[in-house]
């Protein structure tokens, strides 16, 4: 049985090197330039204490996209390419996607599951929930935050069929928590409403949690923020459990803390933020339920007009490339 990790950035990096040192026959999809950093490095993922537990995958197997046909279906394809390069990998995947190959895509949002489902049919497709909190540092290398990492997959439809248990077979006792979801469409709107507040919480408000409920209504900003998100899965059907609401509450109000989102660290460093499929589509949902979110529609304009410019810069960078290839 093989599994193929669509993209070698942070996240799946991080999952298909500690699948391939549990023994897991992994093979990684990536565009040309990636794959002449592992070429030359190997895959490296350092934990918070740098190299203590450490994972080296001295030669990860590699294919670029035209090298597909060549292989063969996968059993398991985990999709961890960022949204803006989401098309060109589905329209590269197809002969890697047989009839009982499980596509798991751990994307940010939900709409993707649309575009996917098209692609390779809602039964093959499942829904995904990644947490982890990482980043790739200059080498090239994928640098943990966290340990606390867990990955939860099901089936859209919400059946435990043969397809599900083999993708979770294959997924599971790799070194990260594995659970297979009996709702997993509502664990990605709970994820959703989370990634979303906090982003919203840290780029809007321009700090650290901690910088944040230090200044002077600060705090009430912050709840602001999180009851439009929450509202927004509540109206479209998917209420964020208790348990998720106050660990959301709790970790953006949280007095001293240094907790930053993903798409804050991104904006510090300038570097593109990933606004769409994050913000942009949890307001088009609150319009399509007539529900009014000016804090979360505010934070969605400030990061398109800080895109405009990024964007303009790596453009004039890199040609293409932002949107040409299936992973960074």
């Amino acid at each position: 049985m093989s599994i193929l990790i669509v993209g070698a950035g942070a996240t799946g990096g991080f999952f298909g090197a500690r699948l391939a040192q549990a023994g897991r026959d992994v093979t990684f999809l990536v565009r040309e330039g990636r794959a002449e950093v592992l070429r030359q490095r190997g895959l490296r993922v350092t934990g918070p204490g740098g190299a203590t537990g450490a994972t080296v995958l001295a030669e990860p197997r590699l294919v670029t996209a035209g090298q597909l046909t060549r292989s063969g279906p996968a059993d398991v394809v985990l999709v961890t390419v960022k949204a803006d390069g989401l098309a060109a990998a589905a329209g590269q995947l197809g002969p890697a996607v047989g009839p009982d190959t499980a596509v798991v895509p751990v994307l940010n949002g939900i709409r993707h599951l649309e575009l996917l489902n098209r692609a390779f049919g809602a039964r093959r497709v499942l829904g995904g929930v990644a947490l982890i909190s990482a980043y790739l540092d200059g080498d090239g290398d994928v640098s943990l935050l966290t340990e606390a990492v867990s990955l939860r997959i099901g089936a859209q439809d919400r059946q435990r069929a043969p397809l599900v248990e083999r993708a979770g077979q294959q997924l599971s006792g790799a070194g990260f928590h594995l659970e297979v979801s009996g709702n997993i469409v509502a664990d990605m709107w709970s994820k959703w409403a989370f990634i979303a507040a906090a982003g919203a919480v840290t780029c809007l408000l321009r700090g650290t949690v901690g910088e944040i409920v230090a200044a002077d209504g600060g705090e009430q900003a912050a709840r602001a923020i999180i009851d439009e998100a929450l509202a927004v899965a509540r109206a479209a059907g998917y209420p964020v459990p208790d348990p998720w609401v106050r660990q959301t509450v709790g970790l953006l109000t949280a007095a001293g803390s240094e907790f930053a989102s993903s798409m804050y660290r991104d904006l510090r460093s300038g570097r593109p933020v990933e606004v769409e499929p994050i913000l942009g589509d949890l307001t088009a949902v609150a319009r399509e339920q007539r529900l009014p979110t000016p804090l979360l529609d505010a934070a969605t304009v400030a990061l398109r007009v800080y895109g405009q410019g990024v964007y303009g810069q790596v453009r004039a960078t890199s040609g293409s490339n932002r949107n040409g290839g299936t992973a960074s």
